[in-house]
């Protein structure tokens, strides 16, 4: 979260506004004391969803299959018994 004084969150609104819909947070301060947070809105966006379960599937597709076996093994590796 980074923190931002009134009066330069008044004069950079729209630029804050912008970076908050990609999912930044703002804490607003007034001579040094939080006093406000700028947050996404927290209303599921549908097209934003889809889009995300796209990569996911897509980076799903390009990861190599590894067998079942080969995955427990991994688990204890490097383990001292």
């Amino acid at each position: 979260m980074q923190t931002i004084g009134a009066f330069d969150a008044k004069t950079r609104l729209s630029e804050l506004l912008e970076r908050v819909a990609k999912g930044e947070v703002f804490q607003i301060t007034k001579h040094g004391h939080p006093v406000a947070r700028l947050v996404p809105d927290l209303e599921p966006d549908p097209d934003r969803i889809d889009r995300a379960v796209d990569r996911l599937k897509r980076f799903h597709e390009d990861m190599p299959e590894l067998p079942l076996q080969e995955i427990l093994d991994a688990r204890h590796q490097d383990h001292r018994y």
